[in-house]
């Protein structure tokens, strides 16, 4: 599950996000949507800790029961590789790899068995 209250966001004294609230239940496929500029990638990157929301006492964001904002660079690291699954919008497979090891990779960073790996790839 996903949820996240009062998220801000500025760059350069220009407010891309302002108190953008979300929730997103377990198994629920949400489309974000808007024009060029809007926020939607910043949104996303907040949300998937590739990037932090300004600071804000009143800003939350809850990702499968772990507060997210509470975690030092270590915790959100270890959070990310086992809990976050990434697909880029741009060709960011490794292509020194097969698209079946490619696959794998975020299998073998989390820690996962070979075997396990292999059967969900």
């Amino acid at each position: 599950m996903i949820s996240a209250v009062n998220i801000n966001k500025t760059f350069d004294k220009k407010k891309v996000l302002n108190n953008v609230s979300v929730k997103i239940n377990k198994g629920e496929i949400v489309s974000i949507v808007g024009p060029s500029g809007a926020g939607k990638t910043t949104l996303l990157n907040i949300l998937s800790t590739l990037d932090n929301p300004d600071h804000s006492d009143n800003c939350k964001i809850i990702l499968n029961q772990t507060e997210i904002i509470k975690l030092n660079e270590k915790e959100i690291s270890k959070f990310r590789n086992e809990q976050i699954g990434f697909v880029f919008q741009f060709h960011e497979l490794l292509p020194e790899f097969t698209a079946s090891e490619n696959v794998c990779i975020p299998g073998m960073i989390k820690g996962d068995k070979k075997d396990l790996i292999n059967k969900k790839a």
